[in-house]
């Protein structure tokens, strides 16, 4: 009877197992077929997850998804994983609430009156209103001998909650709001309250000169730990064993649509971009260079793809060429 039952089964399974494999097989000539193409020469890794398993893996001219790379603004996401759970934990009272108090001895000796408005919110959202200090005005941010009081001395280019104003130093005035509620350096959190995610770890990272981490750049992390992320993201801010370590609602806040990048157009919500790509809404993290952490919640897929940081920047197409893979990535799953 038993030896019947396990027959039947098999035979019941047999078309899933059939139909995974031609989408390892796919997905897997896809990828290997990328070496030879002329817009991807700056990409090192791409891994595609389906379901929480690796679908296929690949690395270019002697990288390996083993290797530590800088994921740039990918961070960014991180730094918003954070927030959500220091809310959850009461550290912080939510996106509501106004930075200035927690902030006030670095504040000007004459702060502007709008940077009593400034919240949480506005700094994920990139909506602070203060002028940028990414891009042009990146290095002399960082040639300053205080990153947070550099930042919330800058001169407003727009209202609070304004227009999308992209800048690592909102998300840097995030890690030292997180520092001091936190009681720990931001890297400390992040191994204390990511610690149950199979596979995340976070190497070296770049700290400003009080020692506080950089909230949204120069953060180590190996192509499979940024997959890890990812999946606990894909997965409803639980691992795979079934822990809540991200609160659901602060995932569904966090891809809410909130303003719109005046670069790319994209919807942007709380540290994570969002389109259409493939047919399919997906929300990614992206930092310079093509360090993408992609994740399509209606195929249950979570694409990481790294890339040489010196590499073309997005105003080359290069980005865009990413996201068409992911297409292809898509396409290749779809046709199951």
């Amino acid at each position: 009877m038993i030896t019947r039952l396990a027959f039947f089964v098999v035979l019941l399974l047999s078309p899933f197992a059939a139909t995974a494999e031609q989408e390892n097989g796919r997905t897997t000539a896809l990828l290997e077929s990328l070496s030879s193409r002329e817009d991807l020469k700056p990409l090192k890794t791409v891994i595609v997850a389906r379901n929480g398993r690796t679908v296929a893996e690949q690395g270019y001219r002697g990288h390996t998804a083993t290797e530590s790379v800088n994921i740039k603004s990918a961070s960014k996401s991180i730094i918003s994983s954070l927030v959500g759970i220091a809310i959850e934990r009461k550290l912080l009272e939510g996106p509501e609430q106004k930075i200035a108090p927690i902030l006030r001895n670095d504040l000007p000796a004459h702060p502007n009156a709008r940077l009593n408005e400034v919240t949480i919110g506005d700094l994920l959202s990139m909506q602070a209103g203060l002028g940028r200090l990414s891009g042009p005005n990146y290095g002399r941010w960082i040639s300053s001998r205080n990153w947070v009081r550099f930042a919330l001395a800058q001169p407003f280019a727009d209202e609070p909650g304004g227009q999308m104003l992209y800048s690592t130093a909102s998300t840097h005035l995030l890690s030292a709001i997180l520092t001091k509620v936190g009681g720990k350096s931001t890297l400390a959190l992040a191994r204390e309250w990511l610690g149950p995610v199979d596979g995340f770890r976070i190497g070296a990272w770049e700290r400003d000169p009080q020692g506080i981490y950089l909230g949204g750049n120069q953060m180590a992390m190996t192509a499979r730990s940024l997959l890890a992320f990812g999946e606990l993201y894909r997965n409803g801010g639980r691992t795979a064993d079934g822990t809540q370590v991200v609160p659901a609602d602060w995932i569904a806040q966090s891809w809410q649509h909130r303003t719109n990048s005046r670069f790319s157009g994209d919807d942007y919500g709380y540290g994570w971009f969002s389109r259409q790509i493939g047919g399919e809404e997906v929300h990614f993290a992206w930092g310079y260079g093509g360090q993408m952490l992609y994740i399509v919640p209606s195929f249950g897929m979570t694409v990481v793809m790294t890339s040489d940081e010196s590499g073309p920047s997005a105003r080359t197409g290069y980005r865009d060429a990413l996201h068409r893979l992911l297409a292809e990535i898509i396409a290749a799953s779809r046709a199951t």
